[in-house]
């Protein structure tokens, strides 16, 4: 079982930017693929960016395609979602997961996730 808290929420007018960050502990991390996912309101938990902790392959979501960067610093255990020109529809919690390394990217293939950060972007 890994263990994940998300930390980096808040409030931004549109076009601001916001870093979450998503501290790891527990089991070997080399084996996951870590992934963001975000639920806004009403909607269904969706994917937004994915890194594997050994490196490799990244992926993102159209909606934030070169506006958001998932990035992993190893020696913190920590995986980070820079997002920047952020909209109002970008407004959900945001949660970390940690996954299989390899598959598709599914919301119920993640078996470990944090407890949640909340984004607020206003008009």
């Amino acid at each position: 079982q890994v263990q994940l808290v998300e930390s980096g929420g808040g409030a931004v007018q549109a076009g601001g930017s916001l870093r979450l960050s998503c501290a790891a502990s527990g089991r070997t991390l080399s084996s996951y693929r870590m992934g963001w996912f975000r639920q806004a309101p009403g909607k269904e938990r969706e994917f937004v960016a994915a890194i594997r902790w050994s490196g490799g392959s990244i992926y993102y979501v159209d909606s934030v395609k070169g506006r958001f960067t998932i990035s992993r610093d190893n020696a913190k255990n920590t995986v980070y979602l820079q997002m920047n020109s952020l909209k109002p529809e970008d407004t959900a919690v945001y949660y970390c997961a940690a996954g299989p390394a390899v598959g598709l990217i599914r919301v119920t293939d993640f078996g470990s996730w944090g407890q949640g950060t909340q984004v607020t972007v206003s008009s």
